[in-house]
């Protein structure tokens, strides 16, 4: 089973009792030809980047499913002959692979601990105490 999104645009004049059906009629074709839905997100009404028809306002809905690879074909042939929907585009997803062997994590460097910066400012003012040789003459 393949990966898809599916991304369709309906006429924002379709009211939403018939808008709710036809999503779920997609949704029923895909199950009722063995896929399996696994999320529906209704984005809204929202402006369309050209005019369409000339509308310039459209109802998008993307649904995630899995699905065979000749369910696209039969999604795409029921949403050319559907008088509501503007645009749509199926895609299907891919896992990425990786091939490239992951980093070691680098050394993180830190500090001696230090209590009060009165005290750091201390040990760097301090006198360094060395022990003298003594002189032969």
């Amino acid at each position: 089973m393949n990966k898809y999104e599916l991304v369709y645009i309906i006429d924002p004049a379709v009211e939403e009792t018939a808008r709710k059906e036809l999503i779920e009629r997609y949704n029923a074709l895909i199950t009722s030809n063995g896929g399996t839905v696994d999320k529906v997100d209704e984005w809204g009404k929202r402006r369309l980047a050209y005019a369409i028809n000339y509308k310039t306002e459209g109802y998008y809905v993307l649904v995630c499913f899995q699905a065979e690879s000749e369910l696209p074909r039969e999604i795409e042939r029921n949403l050319q002959i559907s008088e509501p929907c503007i645009r749509y585009q199926i895609v299907r997803v891919l896992d990425k692979r990786s091939n490239v062997k992951p980093r070691a994590p680098r050394p993180v460097y830190t500090p001696a601990k230090v209590e009060t910066v009165a005290e750091a400012v201390q040990e760097e003012a301090a006198p360094v105490e060395t022990e003298e040789e003594p002189v032969i003459e």
